[in-house]
């Protein structure tokens, strides 16, 4: 990672207020490895998974069996680099930050483009981002603290299962955010409004009781301040599929990083299930 590092010459605080375009030339560019929550503000983010075809069917039916965790938004057609209705523009071998590369299910590298890793016979996989409702809470005067400390979300492995599909299983995979209590029901009707982007709340308050030992060791991205008069907020989350992943060890896949998402070209606000028909 400190290669990645050394790359870098762009930082949050500079891409922050920047224009859609530049921030993907930045990606593109490998100028920025990090975070994007907060970046480009109004566009749908997306995670993303890349899989050789012969995963692909059993894939899909795992996200489609478990919409909360894994929101389906796009599939690109095989050996495609591009899921068109997510933006016709958008390079899914350059356009994210930072790439993991899993191989037999286990975490082989990180790089920020995979132009010399692409086959004819993958294909790609946009599922729901979280980071997409995180506007509209702000607007309604909800602060996120992960942005507020420039760091990646708390992610967390739970004990509440998912439905089984093929080879891909395993426990819940969940963001957090700390919230006031009397915040919770504004928070809970804001979100339902994004179904595409895991909506709801899951789960609020007692971490234990969905198998979250201790706050301040996330599996992914970085513990975050819970200050006096707040409660953690868990919504289920899109690195779901790369725990099943992990599990399911196909030869090759390749996902974003942790909080390091795909930015399209298109309007966070599907508030609708018929909407996110559509992209499907």
């Amino acid at each position: 990672m400190s290669s990645i590092a050394q790359r870098e010459s762009k930082s949050f605080s500079s891409l922050k207020a920047a224009a859609a375009e530049d921030v993907r030339q930045a990606i593109r560019r490998n100028e920025y490895a990090g975070h994007t929550a907060g970046l480009c503000d109004g566009l749908l983010q997306c995670n993303l998974v890349i899989l050789p075809e012969q995963y692909a069917a059993d894939f899909e039916a795992y996200c489609q069996s478990n919409t909360v965790a894994c929101p389906l938004l796009g599939k690109s057609p095989v050996g495609d680099y591009h899921i068109d209705n997510l933006g016709e523009a958008i390079d899914l071998r350059t356009d994210l930050p930072l790439y993991n590369v899993y191989k037999d299910g286990k975490l082989n590298a990180s790089v920020q483009d995979i132009k010399t890793l692409w086959r004819t016979d993958l294909v790609a996989f946009a599922i729901g981002c979280s980071f997409t409702f995180e506007r509209a809470l702000i607007a309604a005067g909800i602060n996120m603290r992960h942005i507020e400390e420039n760091a990646t979300v708390p992610m967390f492995k739970t004990d509440i299962p998912t439905k089984a599909v093929g080879q891909f299983e395993g426990p819940m995979v969940v963001s957090m955010r700390p919230i006031k209590p009397s915040d919770v029901e504004k928070v809970d009707a804001i979100c339902a409004s994004f179904p595409h982007a895991h909506g709801a709340p899951i789960h609020v308050g007692d971490a234990q009781s969905i198998g979250i030992s201790d706050l301040t060791q996330p599996d992914w991205g970085d513990a975050v301040s819970i200050k006096d008069g707040e409660i953690p907020v868990f919504w289920g989350c899109g690195v779901t599929t790369q725990n099943a992943l992990e599990r399911a060890r196909p030869e090759l896949c390749i996902t974003h990083s942790p909080g390091a998402m795909l930015i399209t070209q298109i309007d966070e606000n599907l508030n609708s299930d018929s909407k996110c028909a559509e992209l499907t």
